[in-house]
């Protein structure tokens, strides 16, 4: 079958022919529909070097956003999962003994470091490729919404929602403002999100103008990038400031923008992975404001978010790639010009 493999550090990956996987113990086998093309995957392949911290040895098939149907069941899965039926896929995998994994909260493993993957498409073959195999207890059953669409969420749905969930006792009540800082595919879901779970005012930017317009689009106040955009911002809220600011860039200006723009009280949240700091001062910082970052979010979590999806609530933008064209998705998106999610569809239905 036919698979995009992340080869060796600071290369770019290829398309190329490996064997079909045979389902473990536990396991089901995939038919995948949809595999998000995700700037995590850049990480893997550009910024990454052998022997860093969280960093996957190569090769392994890229993809932890996946969306499939089930082909074959491996030994002992039990058959309420439906062969032919439409699943979404939990990517992170931990040991499942611990206590964050009992939880759902397999991201947070207790013993990811002894573990020889961190997810499906993040050292364990993902889901680029015509076939994947999965644990059967991280698929989600779809029903009759497209596997297409609905792939990236898997990251870019469940990484806001998880974020925004943990930050809902911020935004309670009236005149509360979010700020959401990239609308990027993960930022503009976010935006979706905030509007279907909020009352708050949603203010969001982001450098390009087209991005800006998409947010209008779901209800947001856009401001755009420049010297004064932190002022733009504050002004924006009578000039209090945020009560819960989304960062989903993560660069260094990103973050000291969404610090500067927290009313006291408030609550930073950094999602994107760009590598920005943040510097604290007694005297600058707001006070009993809340600096913090998450990474993905819990099985139990994408179960609400398919549901949000299938309710209509979130909409992913989507452009669609076929197999052939998997690594010029890959190119695209290095270059910027994806404005939503790109999805690969190694078996078009």
């Amino acid at each position: 079958m036919r698979a995009v493999v992340f080869e060796n550090y600071k290369e770019f990956p290829s398309l190329t022919e490996v064997p079909r996987p045979e389902p473990g113990p536990g396991e089901v086998l995939l038919r995948v529909a949809g595999a998000g093309a995700c700037h995590s995957d850049i990480s893997v392949y550009r910024v990454f070097e052998e022997g860093q911290p969280g960093a996957q040895k190569p090769p392994f098939v890229l993809g932890h956003e996946n969306a499939g149907w089930v082909e074959a069941l491996g030994p002992g899965v039990s058959e309420r999962i439906q062969v032919g039926a439409a699943y979404m896929v939990y990517g992170p995998i931990g040991c499942g003994q611990c206590r964050k994994c009992a939880e759902g909260l397999e991201t947070y493993c207790e013993n990811a470091a002894t573990m020889p993957y961190l997810a499906v498409g993040l050292g364990r073959d993902g889901g680029m490729a015509e076939y994947m195999t999965v644990p059967a207890h991280h698929l989600i059953p779809l029903g009759d919404a497209d596997p297409v669409m609905a792939a990236p969420l898997a990251d870019a749905g469940l990484t806001p929602y998880h974020a925004i969930k943990k930050a809902l006792p911020y935004l309670a009540g009236g005149g509360r403002y979010a700020l959401a800082i990239g609308l990027g595919g993960l930022g503009l879901v976010g935006v979706q999100i905030l509007r279907a779970l909020t009352g708050a005012t949603i203010i969001a930017t982001d450098v390009k103008e087209a991005a800006r317009g998409r947010a209008e689009a779901e209800g947001a106040i856009t401001v755009g990038a420049g010297a004064d955009q932190v002022e733009q911002i504050r002004a924006l809220t009578g000039g209090r400031g945020v009560d819960a600011a989304f960062d989903f860039v993560g660069a260094g200006p990103t973050v000291a923008t969404a610090a500067a723009s927290m009313a006291p009280g408030g609550r930073c949240t950094v999602v994107g992975i760009a590598g920005g700091t943040h510097e604290f001062s007694f005297f600058t910082t707001p006070y009993e404001s809340y600096v913090t970052n998450t990474y993905w979010g819990s099985v139990s979590e994408l179960w609400e978010v398919v549901d949000m999806y299938k309710a209509g609530q979130i909409r992913p933008d989507v452009e669609r790639f076929s197999m052939d064209e998997a690594l010029e998705a890959y190119r695209r998106l290095e270059a910027g010009e994806v404005h939503g999610r790109a999805v690969v569809t190694p078996n078009p239905s």
